[in-house]
């Protein structure tokens, strides 16, 4: 094996392998890390990914489910159906497939992998990296233009280099079940201050199995266990009576992180999704935000690779690149706070009998998506009479952020 590359990614999960890909494809050679034997495992998210992203690695062969709608319950069982079946909102995949997939076209792109192996000391060099890579009991030395952090919440890139924290962590909490009869072509959203405070729980559809989950900050959680509020969504029966037949095949906990890190670059370091807090405030997805961080970077950052030009200023000039996307965030994290978190269970109910009225059903299936929820947000506090009292919790960053 190689000692030398232009740069060694930590972390073999779909954006350590997207991002693998991409810097082959920009001419540049690559060293993936993984501390586990297996890429793929453990599973420990929703398995969901949107279009635009599922175009980018065309691995529509991994697709358990396609959804194109959801089922959204209030905290006293009322629900509003919304979607359009001619139009894929997203999609539950095999993560082990697919994050197979992903690493498998950056190894045929060029990439050298290793596995079973993690870092355990990186030190910046006048012209380099050197990182010690633990495989086994043999430690091994290599050296790289730059070293990335794609290595997930708990970043050891992130934390070495003390590169900051994300804006906020939530904690989600996810069983696999068979016999959960749901509505072909709609996931199910749960709300209320019982099973997910200040968020919402879920029902997603994936293949001949659902996972069911919850996620909340622990701010909220009061000392009660993600665990114990995923039992009360299945055992309350105004919520769904659909859980009564379930049978748990497996169980997924882990942290997620959102709101980008106060130097996501520094000299010859970055990092990228999640260890980055890349994910979505809103619904906690990581794979589509994290393939567009890396192809917002790529261009400019290949150009500093090709030159060795990664300098503290310079690095600090291509994170500027992501001023938008540390905007978005923002944004919509003010307005899920506005029509989520920072509303009890009877605001919750007087929102669920606006969302009701068939022009605003109307309004959410034309403008929704989930991907991007700020224009709709707008558009309701703007238009719609009984959310403009919202308009202060909304706060500017959404309204003129």
């Amino acid at each position: 094996m190689n000692r030398d590359y232009d740069v060694i990614v930590i972390g073999a999960g779909p954006i350590g392998g997207y991002l693998s890909r991409r810097l082959n494809e920009f001419g540049h050679s690559v060293l993936l890390v993984e501390e586990h034997e297996q890429i793929g495992r453990p599973f420990q998210c929703a398995g969901m990914v949107n279009p635009g992203a599922m175009s980018l690695v065309g691995l529509e062969n991994t697709i358990l489910t396609t959804i194109w709608g959801a089922n959204i319950h209030s905290p006293e069982g009322n629900i509003v159906s919304i979607g359009n079946p001619k139009i894929d909102r997203t999609y539950a995949v095999c993560r082990k497939l697919f994050d197979e997939a992903v690493v498998m076209q950056a190894i045929s792109t060029g990439t050298d992998l290793l596995l079973s192996s993690k870092p355990v000391k990186a030190t910046l060099m006048e012209d380099c990296v050197e990182v010690t890579i633990l495989n086994g009991s043999d430690e091994q030395r290599f050296q790289s233009k730059l070293l990335c952090g794609a290595d997930g919440a708990h970043s050891w890139v992130r934390r070495r280099f003390r590169m900051g924290n994300p804006r906020e962590t939530m904690i989600g909490f996810q069983v696999e079940v068979t016999g959960y009869s749901g509505d072909e072509g709609l996931l199910d959203m749960y709300t209320g201050s019982s099973i997910a405070p200040g968020f919402f729980s879920w029902a997603i559809p994936s293949g001949k199995t659902t996972r069911i989950g919850t996620w909340s900050k622990a701010s909220l959680m009061e000392g009660t266990s993600s665990e114990r509020f995923l039992e009360r969504l299945l055992e309350d029966p105004r919520l769904n009576t659909r859980f009564q037949n379930c049978s748990e095949v497996a169980r997924f906990c882990g942290p997620v992180p959102s709101g980008i890190v106060r130097r996501p670059l520094k000299e010859r370091v970055a990092l990228f999704g999640d260890a980055a807090g890349i994910c979505k405030p809103t619904t906690g997805g990581g794979i589509g935000p994290g393939f567009k961080q890396v192809d917002i970077l790529m261009p400019v950052l290949s150009e500093s690779l090709n030159a060795n030009n990664l300098s503290e200023t310079t690095m600090k000039r291509i994170s500027n690149l992501l001023k938008p996307m540390r905007k978005n965030q923002r944004r919509k994290r003010a307005l899920r706070d506005a029509f989520l978190t920072e509303i009890d269970d009877s605001e919750l109910e007087e929102i669920f009998s606006v969302w009701a009225k068939p022009e605003v059903t109307q309004l959410i299936n034309e403008i929704g998506d989930i991907e991007n929820p700020i224009p709709l947000g707008i558009r309701m506090l703007r238009e719609v009479p009984e959310f403009r009292r919202l308009a202060g919790r909304a706060a500017k960053a959404v309204l003129w952020g």
